[in-house]
């Protein structure tokens, strides 16, 4: 089974939305993690849109790139999902594995009613899953 883990700053919108899409989709192919450089708050309004459908993080907890460093276990692949304005700041996980950067809009910029943001979060949320879906294909 093939490790992947998703980082993006807070590990509280993108990275969890890959890990629990990834894991949904992956059929088993794959034990899938998520990370932050900077741990903050789980998004509701990520829960919320995972739970439209069918999928839920609500007790996730957000967890540290240092921990996953710390813990010693590798990757096959370390996938990156900061957005372009942060790409920067978007950690570099040490080790080996394959390197991969999915550049989406982060649902904690978003601003306008909570509708709107709920709408733009949806969009991410589809923007993950079709990268993920095409990724599948590509690891045949």
């Amino acid at each position: 089974m093939e490790r992947v883990l998703f980082v993006c700053i807070h590990n509280s919108a993108r990275s969890q939305m890959a890990e629990a899409l990834l894991r949904r989709l992956g059929g088993g192919r794959f034990e899938t993690e998520s990370a932050g450089l900077e741990p903050g708050v789980l998004n509701p309004l990520v829960v919320e849109v995972l739970q439209e459908i069918g999928v839920d993080i609500s007790t996730r907890q957000t967890q540290s790139v240092e921990s996953r460093i710390n813990s010693g276990i590798t990757y096959d692949y370390v996938i990156t999902v900061c957005d372009g304005a942060s790409a920067e700041r978007c950690p570099v996980f040490p080790g080996g594995g394959k390197r991969l950067h999915w550049s989406f809009d982060d649902p904690s910029g978003f601003t306008g009613t909570y509708e709107e943001k709920l709408d733009k979060t949806r969009k991410v949320r589809d923007d993950i899953q079709r990268k993920i879906e095409q990724w599948l294909l590509q690891q045949v």
